[in-house]
């Protein structure tokens, strides 16, 4: 097998068939890199894959044997990972506080925090195969505390109390991974408020919403380790 270094770079992007996903994967696709776009529903990942000349592989982050397969699929193909973008994610409830409960946290943890932990166990072995392996962690200013409690900033009046618990656990996973794993750059990116189905179509465009992304995995940022950024520089924790 030819050494990675001697590759174009092989990148995997959950929840990547729609919005920042997808825009993540093209921009990925189109710099160069061997993009897998990683997604649950197959008719739309296939789809969203051959539309940006990328690879489609079946990936259900709240499955253990569908992440397994995912990586064993990767590993077949190419035998290592360089880029990991962990993106797949739920807004879950946006009820009234007095109507939020346990099942409905427990739904958007297992998506959006249990999902990146599952997707990063199973792919951190082909990461340690890389030269210079990097993980992208899609966060929110949703997740800053400092934010929240500015209240001339949007992140101190919207959002919900679950999504918003999912994305600051997220921050922290992603400095103990940093530090806990030295030889991979592990980084936080915010993509903003971003005009997807997500959103309802509030926001910025998905190419400003990506630009962090990006920058971590291929771009100027992409040597930083245990950061927390957007498109503008270091979110405050």
């Amino acid at each position: 097998m030819t050494p990675p270094s001697k590759q174009a770079p092989v990148a995997l992007v959950t929840g990547a068939n729609q919005g920042i996903g997808l825009e993540t994967a093209r921009r990925l696709a189109t710099a160069g890199c061997t993009v897998y776009v990683a997604a649950r529903n197959r008719e739309r990942g296939t789809v969203a894959a051959a539309e940006i000349g990328a690879r489609f592989v079946a990936l259900e982050v709240t499955s253990d044997v569908s992440v397994a397969a995912a990586a064993a699929q990767v590993e077949a193909d190419v035998g290592h990972l360089d880029i990991l973008v962990n993106n797949a994610g739920i807004t879950g409830p946006q009820d009234n506080v007095h109507d939020l409960t346990g099942a409905g946290i427990e739904q958007v943890l297992a998506t959006n925090v249990v999902g990146y932990v599952r997707v990063i166990h199973a792919f951190l072995p082909l990461l340690e195969r890389a030269e210079r392996p990097r993980i992208v962690n899609v966060t929110s200013g949703l997740g800053s505390l400092a934010r929240f409690h500015d209240r001339s900033r949007i992140e101190s009046r919207a959002g919900s109390p679950f999504y918003a618990a999912s994305k600051a656990a997220i921050n922290m996973l992603t400095v103990r991974y940093a530090r806990a794993l030295p030889d991979l750059r592990i980084n936080a990116a915010d993509p903003g408020l971003t005009a997807t189905a997500f959103s309802g179509g509030m926001g910025h465009s998905v190419g400003d919403g990506t630009d962090a992304i990006i920058r971590f995995a291929i771009g100027e940022d992409q040597d930083l380790t245990g950061r927390y950024r957007d498109r503008d520089g270091d979110v405050p924790w």
